[in-house]
């Protein structure tokens, strides 16, 4: 007998099985549950024929041509099954939890699999992600203009068992005009908050979760605005590092991309740059003036930090100074700081 699961039921008990996504390849690629199979029972295709027939006919005719689709394709998804898993407990799911996740779990359930089907579909998953970031959570965030190696000293965090969640990460994007370069295709907006719910779902609500100081945009993708208002108004510990020492890093880290990659994250920035600085900074790059490029660079992201730490609570904020880019030694040293602070 197919169980049916409300969306927190079904993320819970799904753990360590396979979700099975029966939604059509396209819709899947727009957001879908982290760790989804997509098995579809329609192609993009088929189901613009079958919603364009529902439309112009009627539903009887539609799910006609719907049941023309389903004996190749539900043959297909059986068949394919035991390449994914060899999970005999199965959780399935289309939009709404009507009839392709219906029919899909009907099948799978006659074949002998435990199939929970997600009530009310992908939708209702949808409205759980969106709902938890309404909910208060215990953050601490790692300030630190550019170049504070803030990413590293986050994933620093993790291995000393703290809790900290790396946005840049889930975003494939390091959150300046120079943050997609070396970085895979950027997530759309709706994975992007599927990925962090799955990742704040991992945690405690009663230990602090780090997460790096950001903008509210990491590249083409935003926190959601009432999880970016709660980083805000949070504790800060803010690293201070010297220029020079931030400038290396960033030089490290972008100076081998091309510099044609560089001139044009550049000119992305150009408005807020300013004329004269963008033509020297494309100058230095062209003439292979690194160093003297990233200076200019470094110190028009500086004064955009400053402007956004000016606006934090001053009681919230923690300054602690290192004299050397050292990422496990400064996570160990937040770490004990929060100890110390009895956080």
């Amino acid at each position: 007998m197919v169980e049916k699961l409300d969306a927190s039921s079904f993320i819970d008990t799904a753990a360590g099985h396979p979700v099975i996504d029966v939604r059509s390849p396209g819709e899947f690629q727009h957001g879908h549950i982290p760790g989804a199979i997509n098995l579809p029972l329609f192609s993009d295709q088929e189901r613009a024929a079958i919603g364009t027939l529902y439309k112009n006919a009627g539903r009887e005719k539609a799910m006609m041509l719907g049941l023309t689709f389903y004996g190749d394709n539900m043959r297909r998804i059986i068949s394919s099954l035991p390449k994914h898993t060899d999970d005999k407990q199965l959780f399935i799911h289309c939009w709404r939890g009507g009839m392709r996740s219906g029919v899909v779990s009907w099948m799978l359930d006659l074949f002998g699999y435990k199939v929970f089907m997600l009530n009310k579909g992908y939708q209702s998953f949808r409205r759980l992600v969106l709902d938890s970031f309404l909910q208060i959570k215990n953050i601490v965030i790692l300030g630190g203009k550019t170049g504070s190696a803030k990413t590293d000293v986050i994933r620093e965090l993790k291995k000393l068992n703290e809790q900290s969640i790396d946005l840049e990460f889930l975003a494939h994007h390091k959150g300046s005009a120079f943050g997609n370069l070396g970085e895979s295709p950027q997530p759309s907006q709706e994975q992007f908050e599927n990925d962090l719910f799955m990742e704040f779902l991992k945690m405690n609500t009663e230990i602090p979760i780090w997460l790096e100081d950001e903008s509210q945009r990491i590249g083409s993708v935003n926190i959601p605005k009432t999880l970016w208002e709660q980083m805000r108004a949070a504790r800060v510990i803010y690293l201070d590092i010297p220029e020079e020492k931030r400038l290396q890093y960033i030089i490290d880290n972008y100076g081998n991309f091309s510099r044609e990659k560089l001139k044009a994250a550049t000119l992305r920035i150009q408005k807020r740059l300013g004329g004269l600085d963008t033509t020297n900074v494309i100058n230095h790059i062209e003439r292979g003036e690194i160093e003297k490029a990233f200076i200019t660079l470094l110190r028009y992201y500086d004064r955009w930090y400053e402007k956004g730490i000016d606006n934090r609570p001053i009681d919230k904020i923690e300054s602690i100074l290192f004299n050397e880019i050292k990422p496990g030694e400064i996570a160990e040293s937040c770490a004990a700081r929060l100890v110390v602070a009895g956080i």
